[in-house]
């Protein structure tokens, strides 16, 4: 997670195209199951650099949902974390668009 963490770090300026996308929250997903079902604890699961790559991939999902409808075809970052609900709020400032994330 810490690599994936870094290399959208490295690429903060830049929009994920589709593609890259659908193939990162399936990644990112899968990985969350799989150690969730091995044992490991949620503390460790969500550790910073999950919940920044989460955060990233929740921004750029919406994104997408928001100028192509529905180019990411169902696959969605939504169910990884069960016991949190998200609340996603966009809104334009100084001409760009900044996202802001609530949980509860």
């Amino acid at each position: 997670m810490k690599a994936l963490c870094v290399w959208l770090t490295d690429r903060l300026n830049l929009q994920l195209h589709m593609y890259q996308l659908k193939t990162l929250i399936k990644i990112v997903k899968k990985t969350y199951r799989d150690f969730r079902l091995q044992g490991v604890l949620d503390g460790t699961l969500n550790n910073k650099s999950y919940e920044t790559v989460y955060n990233r991939l929740t921004m750029e999902e919406t994104t997408v949902a928001v100028k192509a409808g529905d180019g990411l075809q169902g696959i969605t970052m939504r169910d990884t974390r069960s016991a949190t609900t998200n609340l996603l709020i966009g809104k334009v400032m100084d001409g760009a668009i900044r996202y802001y994330i609530f949980r509860f």
